[in-house]
């Protein structure tokens, strides 16, 4: 565990972690494996050790990059598998929620959420709700691009229907549409597998995130590549453009 002194000055700068979660069928294939396995057991431990480092850092957010709206272009079984692993690990890793107080939110484009997964989450959600010590957020049917056309259409129909003016469009009522409302911005975002881009990925939110990236593929990230990717935010000097 990182000492009483660390713990507090992490949890003084950094509210937000964001991880793009890369590399899942790599490393499957990397030790033949099947890429169900590369999602459950790889993916899904990474996932774990991330939120175990966040409560043990102090850290209240968590988002991680699970299903993109470009993922549903990968062919149908591989979809499957994925969805498939949320429903079955996501039940599995219920008590390990409860016992570490986890509350469990899914954002994206709820309207492409499948069927089949839906309960589940719907279950997830609920049966966490009250728990406060770490959110996890599963961006999921999630597009940075799409999230902004949203929140710039509800912004027009606030207008149409009289509840906002041209005037009052600022920020922060931009940022109240948002399919993240409520949760803060990133201050550190981190992307494994060795690729350096976002994505589609909280394309505003990061707009004054620092950025990490590791070789290591997703399931191979390890606390001591966490604790490496903080050092590094700590030794930043951010000064937003002053």
């Amino acid at each position: 565990f990182p000492s009483h002194d660390r713990v507090v000055r992490i949890c003084r700068v950094i509210k937000h972690l964001a991880m793009i979660m890369d590399g899942n069928r790599r490393w499957a294939k990397k030790n033949k494996l099947a890429y169900a396995t590369g999602y459950s057991e790889g993916g899904f431990g990474a996932a774990k050790r991330a939120a175990e480092f966040c409560i043990e850092s102090g850290i209240p957010y968590l988002s991680l990059y699970t299903f993109s709206l470009e993922n549903f272009k990968r062919p149908q079984h591989e979809q499957d598998l994925l969805f498939n692993c949320i429903k079955n690990d996501g039940l599995r890793y219920l008590p390990f929620f409860q016992k570490e107080c986890i509350k469990v939110r899914f954002i994206g484009d709820r309207a492409q959420f499948p069927e089949s997964v839906l309960p589940v989450i719907q279950h997830l959600e609920k049966e966490t709700e009250r728990n406060d010590r770490l959110q996890v957020n599963l961006l999921f049917c999630y597009g940075a691009r799409q999230e902004l056309v949203c929140s710039i259409k509800q912004l027009l129909h606030k207008i149409k229907s009289g509840f906002l003016s041209e005037d009052q469009i600022s920020e922060e009522s931009l940022e109240q549409c948002l399919w993240t409302s409520g949760i803060p911005q990133p201050e550190l975002i981190i992307r494994t597998s060795g690729a350096q881009r976002l994505s589609n990925f909280l394309l505003y939110q990061a707009a004054y995130s620092e950025f990490f990236f590791l070789d290591c593929l997703w399931p191979e990230i390890t606390k001591e590549d966490l604790h490496r990717a903080v050092n590094g935010y700590l030794d930043v000097q951010r000064n937003f453009g002053v």
